[in-house]
């Protein structure tokens, strides 16, 4: 019994999806719920595992392909014993990429083909589509196969342009082609530029009160909650404290209306071995700051391991984004539609400060909000943030809300 590999139902407003990587060649024995083949969107990376245990015995899409829902990827052969040999595939032949191509052969074109054509078109890595047959009834000759990989090798010949690398003595370029997710963010980077009104206004905040609550109190709450207290959770708590008070700054525009969301659902930039992405904490101001602090971590291994599902990364009515991580100092970052705002946190750095008249080196931080000024005028967004400067340096304002 043969089983089809099918692409799943792709997330909405998603076209297509490409062959990322395939964990699996043909004649190779597969268990239920082993992982075959990645599949990349713009989005995520969906993974498709085998239904049944049994042997694959051809791939029809190989990696770089696209692919759109439902489209056929591959056939398991149900229930054939390991080490068994496919009737794609001959019992002698290694795992590698070129047995593919025969595994591709249909049972008919076996039938056709001797022993010594199926070794030469797999160890030539060719299909016998693309050699015409000259022998008896249209077959595949030795000398067919040879004329064909004659011809091969004087088109190798000729002058080509180098797609991948060029070289110049010492200085070399190479060319790789962009990942769904880059084109996805360029695409929206650049949409956002284009089609917002975008404005950021500048802060800084004292992390001083923060540093020494983190301090006092780090070892108990990891202790208790098994979870490191970080500055995230503080700012997300300070957010969601702001947005109460400034509205239009949790809306969004929908064509000619303004739709104001009476949630908080908040996007938190994590770098991912693939991109920069926003998964999405939700009803932050339902959650504690162990919570805040357990989601942000569960987020950011699921994107380091490519575990990040559409669910997690649609929505969001705001955007936090941290680059002070990676040491910038100061950003202005893009928004992320149809949100309305995005804050940027930057690097804690000791700097000369007067506070009544007395200089003090404190720990500051510079905040950055980028806003859309069709929506967010400037007594807004400056009323924003400075209600989150006020609460983060006075973190019992969020604890008394007040």
């Amino acid at each position: 019994m043969t089983i089809e590999i099918l692409v799943p139902d792709l997330p909405e407003s998603v076209v297509d999806a490409t062959i990322a990587t395939w964990h699996k060649n043909p004649g190779d024995t597969v268990s239920r719920e082993d992982v075959l083949v990645d599949i990349e969107t713009d989005k995520v990376i969906i993974e498709v595992p085998a239904p049944e245990d049994g042997v694959l015995e051809v791939i029809l899409e190989e990696e770089g392909a696209t692919v759109l829902s439902k489209q056929l990827l591959a056939r398991i052969k149900k229930g054939t014993v390991a080490g068994e040999p496919t009737q794609d595939v001959p019992a002698s032949s290694e795992s590698s990429p070129n047995k593919r191509h025969t595994a591709s052969l249909t049972s008919e074109q076996n039938d056709t083909l001797s022993p010594v054509a199926r070794r030469l078109l797999a160890g030539n890595n060719l299909r016998p589509t693309q050699v015409k047959g000259t022998g008896v009834g249209g077959r595949i000759t030795r000398e067919d196969i040879g004329a064909v990989i004659k011809q091969a090798d004087v088109n190798a010949t000729k002058p080509q342009e180098k797609k991948e690398t060029l070289s110049f003595g010492y200085r070399s370029e190479k060319r790789v082609p962009m990942t769904r997710l880059r084109k996805r963010i360029a695409e929206r980077l650049l949409a956002a530029k284009n089609s917002t009104a975008l404005l950021t206004t500048f802060n800084e905040v004292n992390m001083k009160p923060i540093m020494d609550i983190r301090k006092q109190y780090k070892d108990i709450f990891k202790e208790r909650h098994s979870i490191r207290l970080g500055f995230m959770s503080f700012y997300v708590k300070a957010v969601v404290e702001a947005l109460k008070r400034y509205p239009e700054v949790n809306a969004s525009i929908d064509g000619d209306e303004i739709v104001y969301h009476n949630f908080f659902d908040v996007s938190v930039a994590v770098l991912t071995p693939r991109g920069l992405v926003t998964p999405v904490l939700r009803d932050c101001d339902r959650l504690s700051l162990a919570d805040i602090e357990k989601s942000i971590k569960e987020l950011a291994i699921k994107g380091r391991d490519g575990k990040l599902t559409v669910d997690d990364l649609t929505g969001g009515n705001f955007t936090i984004t941290n680059g002070g991580v990676f040491g910038s100092l100061m950003s202005t970052p893009i928004i992320n539609p149809p949100q309305a705002a995005i804050l940027g946190m930057h690097k804690i750095q000791e700097r000369p400060m007067v506070i009544n008249a007395q200089i003090n080196i404190l720990p500051m931080m510079y905040l950055a909000l980028s806003y859309d000024h069709r929506l967010i005028d400037g007594r807004e967004s400056v009323g924003f943030l400075v209600a989150i400067k006020t609460l983060v340096e006075d973190p019992m304002r969020l604890l008394l809300d007040i």
